[in-house]
């Protein structure tokens, strides 16, 4: 399993309504968190190993509606 997270910027006034689409609707989906600064949200994501991360950030999170932005960390390890 591959873990992920996801800084995601949003449209203005979006950003409830989009972390509760990526908690209700993303399977993949952890955790979502809303932060300050920068980006919006924070969300940690589960893959599969065979799964494509970038066509899973680019195909299913950047075109959710009231998503603007994204910033993508790759994990290694878990301590």
């Amino acid at each position: 399993m591959h873990t992920i997270f996801v800084m995601i910027k949003c449209e203005l006034g979006q950003t409830y309504k989009t972390a509760a689409m990526i908690a209700d609707q993303v399977d993949e989906a952890a955790e979502v968190h809303s932060t300050s600064g920068g980006y919006d949200l924070l969300a940690k994501f589960h893959l599969d190993k065979d799964q494509d991360i970038g066509r899973f950030v680019t195909e299913r999170i950047q075109t959710l509606p009231g998503v603007k932005d994204t910033y993508t960390i790759t994990t290694f390890k878990a301590f």
